[in-house]
């Protein structure tokens, strides 16, 4: 009796909470303490495709392209010599671009491991008038290395105005950071709060991953199953997106599909590419099926109805209802919502 109390009135405040943060996820397992500090549009990144910062013929394609997210890449995919023509091309590229609405426009910089590199990517790249929506960061090992990216981003944007924080996806790519992710995603949830930044996403880099435990790349992945399900766990737990590994075979679409597929059921939100043909096939199968969402649609509108009528806990189609599932539906409609313009 006690429990069901318990749940019926954690959802009650829960759904006032939602109404008024404009529906931003919360989760339930801290009455909740782990909450979106912002509220801002959903960007989807169900395809994440990759585009060196110094090759201006490739980045002038971007706005052909379908892709969710493009990430401007002054980091793996820049050869050292190349690092200073990145990032004066990516700054001059934001600003001459014009992308399409729907497409999120990110910029990774270089690794806080080298602070002169991404000191300096941060410093040309941000004198763009149109800054970057997206902001990605590799190689996160630790907690302190977000605040360092906090007080940099503020010296740099110290003579703008946003209208709302930069949106901050960052890369787990070692043993390490895999170990520190949980205090790594609670610290960026924390500067979030009154921060230049808001924590929005976690990017698996499987490759350096590898190569930093050891691990030898199967077709299948297996050697990266702990490390995918627990980077995906971490990041939904704190209610953020999670986005996967590279199909580094972008000529085997069979094997993309299947490994897409795979992602999607453990739970990510979407999944890197390296060439323009995996779009398609990733952004498929990063998206809801039509039962899934008339599930998502009817669930909704059952339990406002019933929340309408000052009534306790319910079921629907057979299920008890509890908050993370109604989480779940409305995070599958907010995804419809955000590519509908596609």
């Amino acid at each position: 009796m006690f429990n069901s109390c318990f749940r019926v009135s954690t959802m009650r405040n829960i759904l006032c909470l939602m109404r008024r943060r404009d529906a931003s996820p919360i989760t339930l397992s801290r009455t909740l303490c782990i909450q979106s500090p912002a509220v801002s549009a959903y960007t989807p990144r169900r395809a994440m495709l990759y585009v060196p910062g110094n090759d201006e013929r490739k980045l002038k394609k971007i706005p052909t392209l379908k892709a969710d997210c493009v990430c401007m890449d002054c980091e793996d995919g820049v050869a050292l010599n190349r690092k200073e023509e990145a990032r004066n091309t990516i700054c001059t590229m934001l600003d001459e671009l014009e992308l399409p609405s729907y497409m999120d426009r990110a910029v990774r910089i270089n690794s806080i491991d080298n602070p002169t590199l991404a000191e300096e990517d941060l410093k040309v790249i941000m004198k763009a008038k149109r800054l970057p929506a997206t902001l990605m960061v590799p190689k996160v090992n630790e907690p302190q290395q977000l605040h360092w990216v906090a007080e940099k981003l503020k010296e740099v944007l110290s003579d703008r105005q946003l209208s709302q924080p930069m949106k901050l996806v960052i890369f787990i790519e070692s043993a390490i950071a895999l170990i520190h992710l949980r205090e790594i995603l609670h610290h960026g949830m924390d500067l979030s709060k009154d921060g230049p930044f808001m924590l929005d996403g976690v990017v698996f880099g499987s490759d350096d991953f590898c190569a930093d435990i050891g691990a030898s790349r199967s077709s299948d992945a297996s050697e990266l199953i702990y490390a995918r399900q627990k980077v995906v766990t971490t990041a939904k737990a704190y209610r953020l997106q999670a986005i996967d590994l590279v199909h580094i075979d972008f000529k085997d679409s069979e094997g993309l599909k299947r490994q897409s597929l795979e992602g999607a059921r453990m739970g990510y939100t979407g999944k890197q590419v390296i060439h323009p043909n995996q779009i398609s096939i990733v952004q498929e199968a990063f998206s809801p099926s039509t039962e899934k969402i008339e599930w998502a649609q009817e669930l909704v509108k059952a339990f406002e109805d019933h929340q309408s009528s000052g009534k306790g806990a319910f079921t629907f189609r057979g299920s008890m209802i509890d908050m993370p599932l109604l989480l779940q539906a409305k995070n599958v409609l907010r995804m419809v919502d955000a590519v509908k313009q596609q």
